[in-house]
């Protein structure tokens, strides 16, 4: 089965109200892919999870998770998948190793070793009370218990939230070796960062709908790019700034900053004309692109 998690026009209004909080979202996500759910918060990111999950049903539309109806076969549908809410919280009298055994009573995980195994690497504390730990370390536990049965189909809700950088590390390590295995992750984020490390495709969902779809590879294309361009002799400024998609930054006697939007082939065309002596090139900013989706300035 290709398409694991596939949507179909799913929407969810509240109440007797005009609230529209998911409007005719349709996607996919296949297997071996982890795709990026993106949007502020109310844009409809928690509500599209608690719809898959038959927590909330859907006003109307439909959606399928590994072949199966999620209405009407919502038991079985949940006996196959891992989940992270967004807002984990466990039993605060258990302690770690207490509750990673209840769920395991719950959903049998496949290796036991397994599960040692992703205690040890996010450096979990088994031994103290759910109810004492701080917000990064009680996330490890949810982590663990969404991980630890190697589900096919694996559904997290902002899943770093209160990580450091080397648990966050962890967890996107963790998130490629699924992927690997062939599981389908979806997943809510607004870290930018940590979608451009983990995630195949973005949703893009705005007040409701899903505005745009990408493969993390076109949009780093779309992104900006900027180089510092210096030269022996005269600067091409003419021919530079007809580039199509480039923004000339700044201009000095013998160097040119530009930000460049697209494929790079004409500005290099333009460069090979002219006695370079050097190029140095700053990271992809995708956060503006990012933005733009998320206020609207980028149009579908």
């Amino acid at each position: 089965m290709s398409e694991v998690i596939k949507l179909n026009k799913l929407t969810k209004k509240y109440g007797t109200t005009d609230k529209i909080a998911l409007n005719n979202v349709s996607l996919h996500v296949d297997a071996g892919e982890v795709y990026g759910f993106l949007g502020p918060n109310g844009a409809g990111k928690s509500t599209a999870i608690r719809t898959l999950l038959n927590f909330i049903q859907p006003s109307s539309g439909s959606a399928e998770i590994l072949g199966l109806d999620i209405v009407k076969d919502s038991v079985e549908i949940k006996k196959q998948l891992g989940y992270l809410s967004g807002d984990f919280a466990a039993y605060p009298k258990m302690t770690g190793a207490q509750f990673i055994d209840y769920m395991g009573d719950l959903q049998p995980p496949i290796s036991k070793k397994y599960v040692n195994e992703l205690i040890k690497r996010f450096k979990a504390e088994p031994n103290k009370k759910l109810g004492t730990l701080s917000r990064g370390n009680l996330q490890k536990f949810g982590i663990i218990q969404a991980f630890m049965h190697q589900p096919k189909v694996i559904i997290l809700d902002e899943p770093t939230s209160g990580l450091d950088p080397l648990m966050q590390q962890e967890f996107y390590d963790l998130v490629n070796e699924s992927k690997a295995n062939g599981s389908a992750v979806f997943m809510s984020s607004h870290i930018l960062s940590e979608v451009q490390k983990t995630c195949d495709r973005i949703g893009i969902i705005r007040d409701g709908k899903l505005v745009d779809e990408r493969k993390i590879s076109e949009m780093s294309l779309e992104a900006s790019q900027t180089f510092d361009i210096t030269f022996n002799g005269k600067i091409p400024i003419k021919e530079i700034k007809k580039v199509k998609g480039i923004r000339v930054s700044e201009e000095r006697s013998d160097a040119v900053t530009v930000h460049m939007h697209g494929k790079l082939s004409e500005l290099f065309a333009v460069l090979a004309k002219s006695d370079v002596t050097k190029i140095d090139a700053r990271n992809l900013d995708l956060d503006e692109l990012f933005l733009g989706f998320y206020e609207g300035k980028v149009e579908k």
